[in-house]
């Protein structure tokens, strides 16, 4: 088990890595809740749900969009393999907004209502990331 102060988080999507960050604390979004790291942490492999990563690093916290994906914890090392990521300050807060009032028709079928209820959670998801707390 590592012993330093400090994790490296890393987020990857398939088209290039998003960032690299140094930290003291990691918040992911779990597919079964939070998950928040320390250094020190026994490693692990897990199944995230779209929502917000947040990197804290002295007083500041970074918070990123990330959709669903997969995280690795490993000798202070995070690493996010996610389809999509994009930084909080990035976000076009007014389309995400937007994204919560589209309807679907009465009489959409499951896959329909799934797709439309997905959407929601990472509207919902992409608005806590871009609104700071």
């Amino acid at each position: 088990m590592a012993t330093g102060k400090q994790l490296r988080c890393v987020v990857v999507t398939p088209e290039k890595a998003v960032l690299e960050q140094a930290a003291e604390l990691v918040s992911l979004p779990m597919s079964d809740g939070e998950l928040g790291v320390m250094p020190g942490r026994q490693a692990l492999i897990g199944s995230m749900s779209p929502g917000v990563l947040r990197i804290k690093s002295g007083t500041q916290i970074r918070r990123v969009f990330v959709d669903g994906g997969f995280v690795q914890v490993r000798d202070d090392v995070i690493t996010v393999l996610t389809p999509r990521a994009q930084d909080g300050a990035d976000i076009d807060l007014e389309a995400a907004k937007k994204s919560l009032s589209v309807s679907i028709p009465k009489d959409a079928g499951a896959k329909v209502m799934k797709e439309h209820h997905n959407t929601i959670l990472r509207a919902r998801a992409m608005i806590r990331a871009a609104k700071p707390f």
